[in-house]
C-alpha cells in the first residue's frame, strides 16, 4: 500500500469482484503437505487473514478456503485444506495466491492499494494527459508509477505532494506534479 490524499475507492460491485495477488507457493515443506508461502501482504503473515484463496497455476484454478500457517525462519509454511502429503502438495507449488479485494481492509485515509490505483487517468497540475496507470513498482526509495500513453511510458515516483499532488477515485484521476515532455 502507498498513499496520498483523497478518498478510498468505493467498495461495491465491480471493484469488489476484483482479485488481488498476494502471493505464491514456491515450494514444500516437510512430508506433511505443507507448502513454502511467499507472501506480498505486510506483514507477511497476514495472508492467512485474507480467504478464500485462489490458487492459480498452469494446471488450472483451485479456490479454496481454510488455510493456515505460521511464520519459519525467513519464510511462510501454510497447511491447506485436505492437503496431508508431500505428494499431494506438490502440484499446488508455483500457483499464484489471489484474494478478492472485498477480503482485503479498508485502506486508511491517505493510503491505496496498488491494483485500485491501476487504469486511471494520470493528469499534470496543468492539466495535460499523461496516460493511465499500467502498474506500480517498488523500488525500494519509494514506488514508481507507470503511466503509459499509447506506446510512450513515463515512470513518476508516487511521493506524496512532492509529485503525487491528488487522488481522486470520483473522477478516476491522479493529478501529478510532472513535466509531460519528461
Amino acid at each position: 500500500m502507498s498513499g496520498s490524499a483523497g478518498a478510498p475507492p468505493p467498495r461495491e460491485g465491480a471493484a469488489d469482484d476484483k482479485w488481488i495477488l498476494v502471493g505464491k507457493i514456491v515450494g514444500l515443506s516437510g512430508v506433511r503437505g505443507e507448502v513454502k508461502l511467499e507472501s506480498y501482504t505486510e506483514p507477511r503473515t497476514k495472508i492467512f487473514s485474507y480467504q478464500p484463496w485462489l490458487l492459480k497455476s498452469a494446471l488450472g484454478d483451485s479456490e479454496i478456503g481454510g488455510c493456515h500457517g505460521r511464520a519459519q525462519g525467513k519464510g511462510i509454511v501454510a497447511t491447506l485444506p485436505d492437503v496431508d502429503d508431500r505428494d499431494r502438495a506438490s502440484r499446488f507449488v508455483g500457483s499464484e495466491v489471489w484474494v478478492r479485494r472485498s477480503a482485503l481492509p479498508r485502506p486508511k485515509r491517505g493510503e491505496y492499494y496498488w491494483a485500485d490505483l491501476e487504469g486511471l487517468e494520470v493528469v499534470n497540475v496543468e492539466g495535460a494527459n499523461l496516460g493511465r496507470v499500467s502498474h506500480l513498482v517498488a523500488t525500494g526509495a519509494n514506488d514508481v508509477l507507470v503511466a503509459k500513453d499509447g506506446g510512450r511510458e513515463r515512470l513518476i515516483p508516487f511521493v506524496l505532494d512532492d509529485y503525487v499532488k491528488a487522488v481522486d477515485f470520483e473522477s478516476g484521476r491522479i493529478t501529478v506534479d510532472w513535466d509531460p515532455e519528461f
